[in-house]
């Protein structure tokens, strides 16, 4: 099977290609033009231009996948900025769309929890999206537009709503690696809000196996939370890390505000992925 990946080079995406190359198959990998391109990439095939300005045959230099696994998207992570529907948006539609009208068959895409809004409690994928910052308005808005062409369009869309992932590779100034910096420097303290928000947390490993385990089985799940299923308070998940880990720091909570951009507690429910997962494992065809 042809799958080719889109932000390849992100967090989440070079864990996607090592979990594919773990199974086997080489996906073609998007890079931008100007971008260095990893030396675990060397080997695989590459197509180089950016979504902003794609060719012609943008759908021939990603190989004419079967699946493509789309984790790629500017400006984050700054929730709030405009950017993300007055350029973003326009971006990513024309982009994906050029490719399914090309042929594309299976698109899955990365959404986000910040979909939901601000709703407390478990997050169902049936639940209503009322998304209160930027990024999250975007992503709804090309989740819509996205089905809407597949009305038009005959191609499958898997929404991949991500929720909180964690792991080696972050960026910077993600919690874990604030931490492990602050650590590596010899902090005595490590400055962070009171903790006590509700979060759903999950290793950026299981999340690519998620992904992969999507674009390779037959399940159309369509919208699908990416989640443990499991809220943990933020405190204890930093606790759990700095005992896990040794570390020598003590934890200076309060020192900074609760974010005024999610809510205090929410998780994803996990029903929806393990069934589709479960169809995979055993062959079935999932109807959405």
């Amino acid at each position: 099977m042809n799958i080719a990946i889109t932000g390849a080079s992100g967090f989440l995406g070079k864990h996607v290609v090592n979990d594919l190359l773990h199974r086997g198959i080489q996906p073609t990998v998007l890079i931008r033009p100007e971008s260095k391109v990893p030396e675990s990439f060397y080997e695989l095939p590459l197509a180089r231009f950016d979504i902003a300005k794609p060719p012609d045959d943008a759908f021939d230099q990603l190989g004419k996948p079967a699946v493509l696994i789309h984790l790629a998207w500017s400006g984050l992570p700054n929730y709030k900025s405009l950017h993300h529907f007055e350029t973003e948006l326009p971006v990513q539609f024309h982009f994906l769309s050029t490719l399914a009208r090309s042929g594309l068959s299976h698109l899955v895409v990365s959404g986000t929890c910040f979909e939901y809004g601000m709703r407390s409690g478990c997050l169902i994928e049936t639940d209503e999206t009322m998304p209160t910052n930027p990024y999250g308005f975007a992503k709804h808005a090309l989740r819509r537009q996205l089905q809407f062409l597949a009305e038009k369009i005959e191609f499958d869309l898997t929404w991949a709503r991500l929720f909180y992932l964690y792991g080696q590779g972050q960026a910077p100034a993600s919690l874990f690696m604030q931490l492990s910096s602050a650590v590596a420097r010899g902090e005595e303290t490590f400055d962070m809000s009171g903790g006590e928000q509700l979060r759903d947390y999950l290793p950026v490993e299981e999340a690519a196996r998620c992904l992969v385990d999507l674009a390779l089985g037959t399940a159309r799940p369509g919208t699908v939370n990416i989640c443990s299923g499991q809220p943990v308070s933020v405190r204890r998940l930093v606790e759990e890390w700095v005992t896990k880990n040794d570390w020598r720091l003590r934890l200076n909570l309060g020192a900074y505000p609760y974010p005024d951009y999610e809510p205090m507690a929410f998780w994803g429910s996990r029903k929806k992925l393990h069934e589709a997962l479960e169809l995979n494992d055993r062959g079935d065809v999932a109807i959405p």
